[in-house]
């Protein structure tokens, strides 16, 4: 069992289906009532990355000078975050928002040994804002504050099951990894998550687990232990 993790959300999670688009309440309340769960029978150490894929990736939009679109799409984080972070709130749980982008009026800035503190007293801590740089993507956000928090492992929640060596929902026939080396993965050309935050995992020695959130119950499994999804070490 795991004793401090960083859990890595995209935000299309907490989307209006069938686009992913938005805030929903019934997707935010599903990934809330599963962290909830988790946390409570296991009393893990929970830290918490969300993309902004539901709202705007700096790198998706071409009509915005890219640096600014990256600042734009670091702030639509923190925008999931704080919705998160209610919807956690309501169900009981504590929480704090950290910042890589100082917005004081809404969330804590980021502060390393603060955010440890937060995590020691059994707060969910939610790291928003990116990196503070352009360029950076959530996934690196997520490598760097697993690593700089010692975290056990970083888990990558996702809508498929696992790893694949080709796109289950359009190959019938693609096969899946249940555990995986980082030079198996990069050979295989997999691509897991962008390849400075694969490097990051890599480099310091960062287990990273991939799995489905939306099966009921398999945060719960991944966190006790249980052989779920891939496993890259």
């Amino acid at each position: 069992m795991y004793k401090r993790v960083v859990l890595k959300l995209s935000g299309e999670s907490i989307g209006e289906k069938p686009n992913n688009v938005g805030i929903s309440e019934h997707s935010l309340k599903e990934v809330a009532d599963e962290i909830k769960n988790a946390v409570e029978q296991t009393k893990v150490q929970l830290g918490i990355v969300i993309g902004a894929g539901n709202i705007l990736r700096g790198k998706d939009v071409n009509f915005i000078e890219r640096t600014t679109a990256d600042y734009m799409g670091m702030l639509a984080t923190v925008i999931n975050s704080l919705a998160l972070q209610s919807m956690l709130e309501s169900l009981g749980l504590i929480t704090r928002v950290m910042s890589a982008i100082e917005i004081p009026r809404v969330a804590e800035p980021y502060i390393r040994r603060r955010a440890i503190r937060h995590l020691e007293k059994g707060r969910i801590v939610i790291f928003a804002g990116g990196t503070g740089n352009p360029y950076f993507t959530t996934d690196t956000t997520a490598a760097l504050r697993a690593i700089e928090i010692n975290a056990e492992v970083l888990l990558k929640a996702t809508q498929v099951d696992g790893v694949y060596s080709d796109d289950p929902k359009k190959n019938p026939n693609a096969q899946k990894y249940t555990h995986l080396t980082f030079i198996e993965a990069i050979n295989k050309n997999l691509r897991i998550m962008d390849t400075t935050a694969f490097s990051l995992c890599m480099e310091n020695k960062l287990p990273v687990k991939v799995f489905d959130l939306y099966k009921k119950g398999n945060l719960l499994k991944v966190l006790q232990g249980e052989d779920v999804g891939t496993t890259i070490v």
